[in-house]
């Protein structure tokens, strides 16, 4: 479906500019936004190659495994369902990667845990409670080092790009809350 939307969109955009003679106008704007994407992309890809390199030496440093421990006493609370420490695990690697930043380290531990969350759901038709959870977590999951953001802004030309950790990381950890709350709730009716 989103590819008719977007079909329809770019068409009946080049169709217009056709029509009101501005064809000169589109194909400059498409060269400039390639142009810069393309820019953006290769800057980006350095940035970010340096904060998964900082990301890595934690991991190997067990940064990553103490913080992990740190956390799993706060899931078995939350998690009720007749999850396994396989599950476990895997929501908890999930949700580490994403407290430091690691984004696509967290991809395939969340795809692995929403698995493993879906093996011991009773009815396959409908997410549990915990998938639910999860999901929620996952959304809204507490930053310590917003990397994407980082680079974003210093790439950008921010002055004081790393001037935001201190109101992400409380404005994340206010809305994780506030999720969990809400989803705590909403479990009880639904």
């Amino acid at each position: 479906m989103i590819n008719y939307i977007w079909f329809f969109m770019i068409g009946s955009g080049l169709i217009y500019s056709l029509v009101g003679n501005n064809g000169d106008k589109i194909s400059k704007s498409i060269l400039d936004s390639t142009s810069s994407t393309v820019t953006l992309i290769i800057s980006l890809v350095g940035v970010m190659c340096l904060w998964c390199g900082i990301m890595k030496i934690a991991e190997e440093s067990g940064i990553t495994k103490k913080l992990a421990n740190l956390l799993k006493p706060i899931l078995k609370i939350l998690f009720k369902e007749k999850n396994n420490e396989r599950v476990m695990g895997h929501v908890v690697m999930n949700l580490t990667a994403n407290i430091l930043g690691l984004g696509n380290a967290a991809t395939p531990f969340g795809i692995k845990a929403m698995e493993e969350l879906d093996v011991v759901n009773e009815n396959k038709n409908v997410a549990s409670n915990d998938m639910a959870l999860f999901l929620v977590l996952n959304a809204n999951c507490i930053q310590l080092f917003p990397t994407t953001i980082l680079s974003v802004r210093s790439i950008a030309g921010s002055v004081d790009h790393g001037g935001v950790i201190l109101g992400i990381f409380i404005t994340t950890f206010l809305t994780s809350i506030i999720s969990i709350i809400i989803c705590k709730l909403l479990q009880r009716i639904f």
